[in-house]
């Protein structure tokens, strides 16, 4: 279908079936326990591309750290990627960071409560402007995520993609107009959690949904074949090669000042080829021979082979510790940040290199 009509008595019956599902089934979570407006916030950021298993313990952390919207902003930006380290997709906490200081600045320090005045802040953009709105504000907007997608799509067995503009229009009409007047926010959480532990991506519990009896996809039996996208996400092959180097009780670092992924993380230093390479051609490069100018006696040894998934690219890493002899004099000619050993665990690195140190 490309377009769904939902009369006023189609739409209650079905927000109702939700709605008591979800009173009967939520999932028992610390943001849903306050009226807060920072830390519904603040989970809505932690939760986006992340378990619900893994976002608790980092919700409890950062909360921990920074309780409220003034100690966010006060915070350096160090700071706060450092409590974020191993979450990923670190512009969110870069985005929160400056976002919270929006916040002090232009509101008080005290978030704002329309859904456009959200939207205002750095890195809010509908999805959460939406949820902090109706959660903690009551404020009437749906969500719309990839659980609301795939209900949607779904139950109305809607073949217009969902990554194009058309798409999302509809789902977001489709979803406003199911939404509970009187409860917005629960209405909100309860499709997320639906689609979260019901109406799952690959294996639906079809047998267990309230929604079946309305389910188009069901009803034609392929359910699965909904969501619709347009195009596939084109995944860039990357080659990097870190050396931790070891020279008496020192180690090295750089800062990723660039633009792209992991700015402002500290790393070990790194060469980064077109193709995958062996020791013996990475040993010849114009790169290696800058890095090491000077060292003869090297003792490496390959510690760690890896593969880490980013959403656009796939990176094939490989970590190598190098330890250099005391007595030898290291002078490397890019600007590196030394360090004690002791010391790596201070500053805030990517997930990547974090599993790295796991191991070391």
């Amino acid at each position: 279908m490309e377009k769904k009509e939902l009369s006023e008595k189609e739409s209650s019956i079905l927000t109702r079936r939700l709605m008591k599902w979800y009173s009967e089934h939520k999932r028992e979570l610390p943001w849903r326990e306050t009226d807060d407006p920072y830390r519904i916030w603040i989970s809505e950021v932690i939760l986006q591309q992340t378990r619900i298993v893994q976002g608790m313990g980092y919700y409890q952390r950062f909360t921990e750290r920074f309780p409220d919207v003034r100690s966010l902003a006060a915070a350096s930006e160090e700071e706060v990627l450092k409590v974020w380290q191993g979450l990923g997709y670190y512009s969110r906490a870069r985005n929160l960071h400056q976002a919270a200081r929006q916040v002090v600045t232009l509101y008080g320090g005290r978030l704002p409560s329309s859904y456009s005045a959200l939207l205002s802040l750095k890195g809010v953009g509908q999805y959460t402007a939406a949820a902090v709105a109706s959660i903690a504000f009551r404020q009437p907007h749906a969500v719309v995520d990839g659980n609301v997608f795939r209900v949607l799509t779904r139950l109305f067995a809607i073949e217009t993609a969902i990554d194009t503009s058309q798409g999302r229009t509809m789902i977001t009409e489709i979803a406003q107009s199911l939404l509970a007047a009187d409860d917005p926010g629960g209405y909100n959480q309860a499709i997320m959690d639906f689609g979260a532990m019901i109406c799952t991506p690959s294996q639906p519990r079809c047998e267990d949904c309230v929604l079946k009896e309305s389910c188009l996809a069901h009803a034609h039996r392929n359910v699965t074949a909904y969501p619709v996208k347009a195009r596939k996400t084109k995944i860039q092959n990357r080659y990097f090669h870190y050396f931790h180097i070891v020279h008496g009780n020192q180690t090295y670092l750089q800062k990723r000042d660039r633009t792209g992924i992991w700015k402002n993380l500290y790393e070990f230093p790194l060469i980064e080829t077109e193709q995958p390479v062996d020791f013996p051609l990475l040993e010849q490069t114009d790169a290696f021979r800058q890095l090491f100018s000077g060292i003869t006696d090297l003792l490496i040894d390959p510690l760690l082979t890896v593969r880490h998934q980013l959403t656009h690219q796939l990176i094939h890493t490989r970590f190598y510790r190098v330890v250099i002899p005391e007595s030898s004099l290291f002078d490397p000619s890019r600007e590196l940040l030394v360090i004690r050993q002791e010391s790596l665990h201070d500053y805030p690195v990517s997930r990547l290199t974090h599993k790295y140190l796991e191991t070391i």
